[in-house]
């Protein structure tokens, strides 16, 4: 099987009604920008607006390159942990997620580790793929890479809008998390949009 290196991207900043913002086109012209220096061979979005218009911006960047979505990166809660292990910080979030909408979530996540968190299975060379989604599904990629269990997905859910996180799958091994969360390419002042504030270095 080829080696596989993903580029995963969350959306730019998005106002309420989940359109993005010009702050947010301007994050994902400058994160197209730095992934144009790079054999991209398609960039994948989630089903939802902010994410498609993202990999217009981002792939508008690049020359000749698939836009296309992918429904398993829509944005979705992963998995709903027991009572017993929910971390105080997210005391109240999972309120209302009955079984049927705990289990759909989890089949949508697994979905797109199926889909993009392995080697490239059927191919010949390797690939450099763009996956433009949401917080919680670049957390689940990167928990499965790590194979770190399931709940851990909570702890690496704060990426920011138009932030890289860059994993590579061989079959020699296991994956490798080369960048995570990171925001070199934007200037200051777009960098930690999407995070709490008391996040904010």
């Amino acid at each position: 099987m080829a080696r596989r290196t993903l580029y995963l991207v969350r959306h730019g900043a998005a106002d309420a009604l989940g359109r993005v913002t010009g702050q947010g086109r301007e994050q994902a012209r400058l994160i197209g920008q730095r992934l144009a220096r790079l054999p991209v061979d398609a960039v994948w979005h989630s089903p939802l607006p902010r994410a498609a218009e993202s990999a217009r911006l981002i792939a508008a960047q690049m020359p000749r390159v698939l836009v296309d979505e992918a429904a398993e990166l829509v944005d979705n809660v992963p998995f709903v942990p027991g009572p017993d292990r929910v971390p105080p910080s997210w005391a109240g979030f999972f309120d209302g997620y009955g079984p049927a909408e705990a289990e759909a979530g989890r089949r949508t996540a697994d979905a797109s580790v199926d889909r993009f968190g392995g080697p490239n299975g059927g191919g010949r060379r390797e690939t450099h793929e763009v996956a433009v989604t949401h917080a919680y599904p670049i957390a689940w990629l990167v928990r499965a890479a790590l194979g770190a269990p399931p709940g851990q997905w909570m702890s690496l859910a704060g990426v920011a809008n138009a932030s890289l996180t860059v994993v590579e799958f061989g079959d020699d091994g296991p994956a490798h998390l080369v960048v995570f969360n990171d925001t070199a390419h934007l200037p200051e002042e777009l960098r930690w949009t999407g995070f709490p504030d008391a996040r904010r270095l």
